[in-house]
């Protein structure tokens, strides 16, 4: 089984492998910064579905609104640049709100990142999917089969580690750079050649007429839906550790990159839609194309150069989840770590990644995506708010860091950092009130239900601690042996290897057996009598007693459970032991040939909670 799992997720990695598969700048872009550049195909289409109501003349818009969220990019990569430096070990929004505000801003901090990231790879894989479908407008029909195909696919790559993942995104980046960049090049050459008025190399779909006029309402809408550019920003301070030495130099290096390269495919894509007129058009409807397919065509045809961007824009959209993968698992940890999800989501598996947040944040995206059908229009509201909670937590927190650490350049650091706190604040608000009808309520219930589901868990963690963490001392006084009951289906190896066991802890040894035939309880204590009193006696040992229970009715358990639990009242000083014998398979298909009695009664065992009755399994494993 084992070499199966080496052959798909690659082999099990020492914990002092570790340093392989850290980070340098190269490989950093393409797992923590694919969110951020993606963004570019997604975020200008969201803020340009606003303005198609007013035409032509809300085209001429997109500049201003694009201009608005790059100073607001500008001030959180400061902002971050600063985060990054004062937490070397992971400085997401939920580790600088708790540390700085406290813990309850620290879990909406929290809650609001993992509701981000879930979302962030159902964005992402729907708009790839419908980068695809511009180009093969056939595949409409399959739009949330694709989904979920290339969801799957990313978790595999991830369960297999974080630098492999690097390694395959960091092409796809720079094919997506290059063919991208390349045609935005190409289209503003074209346009500066034409004095401002070029021509499409090939017709466009005409920008709808005007049914209504630009107002500042319409403006902040824009602003609000164009804001999930930003989103992915804060993947690099909650990434430091997976960076190699010196981390802080690597973090900045690759969030600078990151930003350097948003900013200009923004502005980009910005000056050139009402340059050619691209408009965006509804992914529900057959010949949808988005505005990245239209902004190519326009510049370049749709040659052999447009098929090869389109297929560089689906890899670097579907692969842009990637950073929730690399993200998600690692705030699970944190809150793990902080009792405030299981611990198990902080353990590293077999290939040094967390895989139980990875398992976690496929099946929940997965769910995401079949629930709202694939569509990244229905999607994008809740992005939004999700993300901006995030950035305006953590930049209040690192207000708070200043403010507590004072010194030299504290309070230069705190007004950069206060600036990023109001403007995203101010951001969050306009997203809040410009979305809330479209699907933004459903964020402002999401995660005050998580934050109460963590405070929930850590409740519990601490109910569990005080119960069983209390200062306690060995009893020593009259230990007595338990009663060992042993039930059993007949005498065999299995059997016999039990009541060994047993006999060596107890001389009160009962072995159980339920039947309906008298014929075969007859059969059974002839064997009783002379394979095991007999032998018992002529060693001198205690002679394990056998009970026969009889089932009317052929059930195997409740006689069972009500002879011990007629024992735990008639010997109320005594433990009693539950030895139950089990047959071990050498390979998991064969399981299907046995049933499974001794799980069953484990677990019935386990389910009535008593203090004094001990299980135990003693297996006889077959020769494979």
């Amino acid at each position: 089984m084992s070499s199966v799992f080496d052959k798909i997720f690659g082999r099990a990695l020492k914990s002092s492998e570790r340093r392989k598969q850290e980070l340098s700048v190269v490989t950093g872009v393409p797992v923590l910064g694919l969110d951020a550049l993606a963004s570019v195909a997604y975020g200008p289409e969201a803020a340009l579905t606003i303005l198609v109501p007013a035409g032509l003349v809300g085209l001429r818009f997109m500049p201003l609104i694009t201009v608005s969220i790059l100073i607001l990019l500008t001030i959180l990569y400061v902002s971050y640049r600063q985060t990054i430096a004062a937490y070397p070990n992971g400085g997401g929004a939920y580790v600088v709100a708790k540390e700085n505000l406290g813990a309850r801003f620290g879990l909406v901090a929290g809650a609001a990142l993992l509701l981000d990231y879930m979302l962030n790879v159902a964005v992402g894989i729907s708009a790839g999917v419908a980068a695809v479908i511009s180009a093969v407008p056939w595949l409409h029909h399959y739009q949330l089969a694709l989904c979920l195909f290339v969801l799957v696919f990313l978790t595999f790559l991830n369960l297999r580690g974080v630098r492999e993942s690097g390694l395959v995104f960091t092409f796809p980046v720079f094919a997506f750079v290059g063919c991208v960049g390349g045609a935005l090049i190409i289209g503003l050459t074209r346009a500066w050649l034409s004095g401002g008025h070029p021509a499409p190399v090939e017709p466009l779909p005409k920008v709808p007429q005007a049914t209504q006029a630009i107002s500042a309402w319409l403006l902040l809408r824009g602003f609000a839906s164009g804001c999930t550019a930003m989103t992915g920003i804060e993947a690099v301070s909650n990434g430091v550790p997976w960076f190699a030495k010196p981390r802080v130099i690597n973090a900045r290096w690759t969030l600078s990159v990151i930003v350097i390269v948003l900013g200009a495919l923004l502005l980009a894509v910005a000056w050139l839609c009402p340059m050619y007129h691209v408009s965006a058009m509804d992914q529900r409807q057959p010949g949808y194309q988005s505005i990245l397919s239209q902004l190519i065509i326009a510049a370049t045809g749709s040659g052999v150069f447009y098929y090869v961007s389109i297929v560089s824009i689906l890899v670097i959209l579907t692969f842009s989840a990637n950073t929730s993968f690399a993200g998600f698992p690692r705030v699970c940890r944190l809150l793990a770590e902080n009792e405030y999800l299981p611990a198990s989501f902080a353990n590293r598996g077999r290939r040094l990644v967390f895989t139980q947040g990875i398992t976690a944040l496929a099946v929940i995206s997965g769910l995401i995506l079949i629930g709202f059908g694939g569509i990244t229009e229905k999607l994008i509201p809740l992005f939004a708010i999700s993300a901006f909670s995030a950035f305006t937590l953590s930049q209040a927190g690192m207000v708070g860091h200043w403010l507590r650490k004072r010194g030299r350049g504290a309070h230069v650091s705190m007004f950069i950092n206060g600036a990023g706190a109001v403007c995203t604040g101010i951001a969050l608000a306009i997203i809040v009130v410009a979305k809330f009808i479209e699907g933004a309520w459903v964020t402002l219930l999401i995660v005050p239900g998580l934050v109460l589901l963590l405070q929930q868990i850590h409740k519990r963690y601490r109910e569990i601690t005080r119960e069983v963490g209390r200062s306690v001392e060995l009893k020593t006084a009259a230990v007595q042996p338990p009663i060992v009951i042993i039930p059993i289906g007949g005498w065999d190896c299995i059997a016999e290897r039990a009541l060994r066991f047993g006999m060596e802890m107890s001389d009160d040894v009962i072995a159980l057996h339920v039947t309906t035939e008298n014929e075969e309880r007859n059969s059974l204590r002839e064997l009783w009598t002379k394979k095991v009193e007999q032998p018992a006696k002529e060693a001198k040992a205690a002679v394990p007693r056998l009970e026969l229970l009889t089932s009317p009715y052929r059930q195997i358990y409740d006689p069972i459970l009500d002879f011990v639990r007629k024992t735990r009242k008639e010997k109320t000083d005594r433990l009693i032991a539950v030895i139950i014998p089990e047959l071990e398979e050498p390979h998991w298909y064969e399981y299907l040939l046995h049933n499974h009695h001794g799980a069953v009664l484990r677990s019935r065992l386990f389910r009535e909670r008593d203090q004094r009755t001990i299980v135990i399994t003693t297996p006889w494993y077959l020769r494979d």
